[in-house]
């Protein structure tokens, strides 16, 4: 991907004043700001009508800026050596020292942080003085967006700046792993669990009915369109959108098709345009055939379970 270094300069630009910037990652476009600013930050929550107590991640170019911040353990080398830069997110326990926003983490003593792998972000990253603080780029419960169309139809005149990328080529957030205790997942995302257990050699838990926010992506309603999804479904009704894994001989209006032959990264990757089209679109309802629940079809059933929630 060509890196327009003139872009990425005005970024930097309004970062550095605490303005607000949307980016492309891998998994979704963030909405950043510095993380180290109390201001930048309390404009995230303000621009995406963020619930307080819902923790942002801290997007970082490697671990030894993270260092400053966090404390780091053997867990977390193991995973950052095999899937970093990448669709992962690390729970990790904040150092007293840490110059991160307390705006960040609702004056929790754990920090989420990933290192994005676009090229772009990447570069941006590496300029900056500051890591960023970037959850997904939409209004809070709704859809996530997946490139700059989306961001603009989410926020119109709102955001300073969106750092042009392309669409992101996972298209679903990033796996939320818990490493200060015995590591647990605490949310699917772009990075299959099994990968992550073959590194740990057994399988790790994986937290479905949190009591505690402690990390993004743990609130019951998330991923909507704002209308009511039927999951599993073999008969719909004529109102309905039909959401499918794999294209059918009959093709009709109301059919949406994930992927040509169910293959479920392509299907993981058009999920949150799809359902962005039917939104847009004359329908009451979205009735989704069954999907695997195996690999990323795991994830993909966790974002329609939670955006059913409406």
């Amino acid at each position: 991907m060509r890196i327009n270094l003139a872009n990425i300069k005005k970024a930097e630009k309004l970062l550095n004043k605490s303005e607000c910037v949307a980016i492309p990652t891998e998994t979704v476009y963030g909405l950043a700001g510095n993380a180290y600013s109390d201001q930048a930050c309390k404009k995230i929550f303000k621009l995406k009508k963020r619930p307080k107590n819902n923790p942002l991640i801290v997007h970082y170019y490697n671990y030894q800026k993270l260092a400053k911040d966090c404390n780091l353990n053997d867990n977390f080398y193991k995973l950052y050596k095999k899937f970093c830069p990448g669709p992962i997110t690390f729970i990790l326990r904040l150092r007293k020292k840490s110059k991160i926003s307390k705006f960040v983490t609702n004056k929790k003593k754990s920090l989420a942080v990933r290192f994005p792998r676009h090229p772009i972000t990447r570069t941006l990253l590496k300029k900056l003085t500051f890591p960023l603080a970037a959850p997904s780029a939409n209004i809070s419960s709704k859809l996530s967006a997946v490139c700059t169309s989306d961001v603009k139809e989410e926020f119109g005149k709102k955001i300073k700046y969106i750092l042009e990328g392309g669409k992101s080529s996972i298209g679903l957030e990033s796996t939320i792993i818990d490493l200060r205790y015995t590591p647990k997942i605490l949310r699917l995302g772009g990075l299959e669990v099994t990968q992550i257990q073959k590194i740990f050699r057994q399988k790790i838990f994986i937290v479905k009915n949190p009591l505690k926010v402690i990390s993004p992506g743990q609130f019951k309603l998330h991923y909507s369109p704002d209308m009511p999804i039927r999951l599993n479904v073999k008969k719909i009704n004529s109102s309905e959108a039909f959401l499918l894994i794999r294209k059918k001989k009959e093709n009709k209006p109301n059919y949406f098709y994930l992927s040509k032959n169910g293959n479920l990264k392509e299907a993981a990757k058009n999920l949150y345009t799809t359902l962005r089209k039917i939104k847009n679109s004359k329908y009451d309802s979205i009735a989704v055939s069954k999907i695997p629940e195996k690999g990323l079809g795991k994830t993909i059933n966790d974002r329609l379970k939670r955006a059913s929630k409406f």
